[in-house]
This record gives C-alpha cells, structure tokens and sequence, in this order.
C-alpha cells in the first residue's frame, strides 16, 4: 500500500466523512507514529506506520457494511446531540459492530431513506454532487406554487446564504384546494443533485412556500417502501454495485435541464399501503 492523505484513510476506515476527518486532524487527534499531526497534506502507509485517532489504532477492514435506514422525524443524523434527542444510531440498537457513518444530511424535522456504511468511498461519492448521485423527496408545502414559482425553483435559486441552487427536477403531483376559507396545500417531487443544509425548506422559503412535511423517497437507485419508519436493513450486493456504477450526468442533457411538469393524476405511491383509499385529495400526503 501506497502512501495516502490521512483524511481519506480515515474515510476508508469508516471513522468519518473527509471534511469530518479534516477537522479531526485540525484538532490535533490524530498521530503518526506517535506524533501528533495538524497538516491535512499529511500522507502514511498504514503498511508501515501506526495511525491512530483518538488513541485508537487506524485500521482498514476488507470486508464493508453497507445499511439503509428509514429515519423518522425527529430523529437528528448525528453521533452525539447536545439536546439529548435520538439519533440515528439509536435505531441500530447496537446491532451493527462497524463505524458507519451517515452519507450526506437529512435534518430532524425532515423523514426518508438514509445510507449508512464505513466504506469511506462511497461516502465521498454520493455525499459530493460531482459523484452523480440524485436523491428524490415528497414535499408537502403551504399554498399551491404558481408554474412561474416552480420553474423558477428548477432552474435554481438564491439562498439566504447568498448561495445559488444547481438546477433540479420538480413535478407537482397533487393539490389540495382551500377550504372553510384556509390556503391549500401542495405534494411535490423534487430530485437533487445536490445536498445542502436544509436545502428544500430553505428553496421553498425563498418563494414564500414553506415546506409542512419532507421525505427521502430514493437515493439513486435505492427505494424501499417496505421499509418502516424506524427499521434498517443491509444493502444487497447488486444495490451496492449499482450505487457505485451510478454516473454524472452530462452537461446540456436531458437529465440536468429537465424542469418541471404537472402531471394529471398523482404520480406517487403510498408510503402506508393499508390505509383506506380516500375519494378527495388527503390531507396527509399523497397516497
């Protein structure tokens, strides 16, 4: 084994994502053969030199975990919570040995799919935008967004950060109309390629339409509506493969300048397939 940055040989050992890892370094809890390192151009060859983090011997398994988790709301993708609310890793239960880490943002309010694993590869992979991967939501938001908001939302806004959104796919799949006098709501799906911090309540927000309730239907080629809120499983060979065979999209295709469109009848599943049908749009989401 070749020399290697530090940080993507923690990364590879599952201890945490690259920029976690650069401010771990920063902090001076790591060391090299018993001295300690703040430089991030740093380089060892876990063949011959001793790594540790936190005093622990850096080592790198053959063998990877790779789990996906339906994470409800209210449940924080984090490791420690100074507000002591659940985290993610309460659902595992101490039932999964490894140090996976989560792959990308899914904020506490916000419910869905979520990823899981200590292959520090396919961490930086789907977790950075030039990696390719699409993450697809169901956002239910206050009022009903006009076309001229939506397009606008697809070809990319600014953010209160002063921050501008890459273009996305959008598509308004139900509606519900104001009654007794109260705005209506509207479902949407929404595919990223990108993952910012509370990035589709904070699109929303800039359009005066904020998001009432969020979920992560897919992450690239991932989906389970099997899977309840609060359960995880293991990825299966094939889903693991087809995560890593995901590609960009080039620039100019269909796939990247695609807007956004409204179809004529609700395009989505329902998440709870035993609830009754109902003849009127539900006021939960779409079903």
């Amino acid at each position: 084994m070749s020399a290697e940055r530090l940080q993507k040989l923690m990364a590879a050992a599952g201890i945490a994502s690259r920029r976690a890892a650069e401010e771990m370094i920063l902090e001076g809890r790591v060391t090299v053969n018993g001295q300690k390192v703040k430089e991030l151009g740093a380089k060892a060859d876990l063949a011959k030199d001793h790594v540790k983090v936190d005093g622990k011997l850096l080592r790198i398994s053959e063998k990877r975990r790779y789990l996906l988790v339906n994470k409800p709301r209210g449940i924080v993708v984090t490791a420690d919570d100074p507000q002591e609310r659940d985290t993610v890793y309460s659902i595992l239960k101490g039932r999964v040995g490894e140090r996976v880490v989560p792959v990308g943002r899914l904020d506490a309010d916000s419910e869905g799919l979520l990823i899981l694993t200590d292959d520090g590869t396919l961490v930086h992979k789907l977790a950075h935008p030039s990696g390719g991967c699409k993450k697809e939501y169901e956002v239910k938001v206050s009022g009903i967004p006009s076309p001229d908001k939506l397009a606008k939302l697809s070809r990319g806004v600014t953010l209160d950060d002063g921050v501008k959104t890459a273009p996305c796919e959008m598509e308004l799949v139900e509606t519900t109309p104001e009654r007794d006098g109260a705005g209506g709501n509207a479902w949407l799906k929404v595919v990223l390629g990108e993952g910012r911090s509370r990035q589709i309540r904070r699109m929303f927000a800039s359009v005066g339409h904020p998001v009432s309730k969020l979920r992560r239907v897919a992450i690239g080629p991932i989906r389970d509506r099997a899977l309840k809120p609060g359960e995880f499983r293991d990825l299966s060979p094939e889903e693991v493969q087809a995560l890593f065979s995901i590609r960009p999209a080039r620039r100019g295709t269909a796939e990247t300048s695609r807007g956004f469109s409204i179809p004529r009848t609700p395009a989505l599943p329902s998440p709870a397939p035993k609830a009754a049908p109902r003849k009127t749009a539900p006021k939960a989401g779409p079903r």
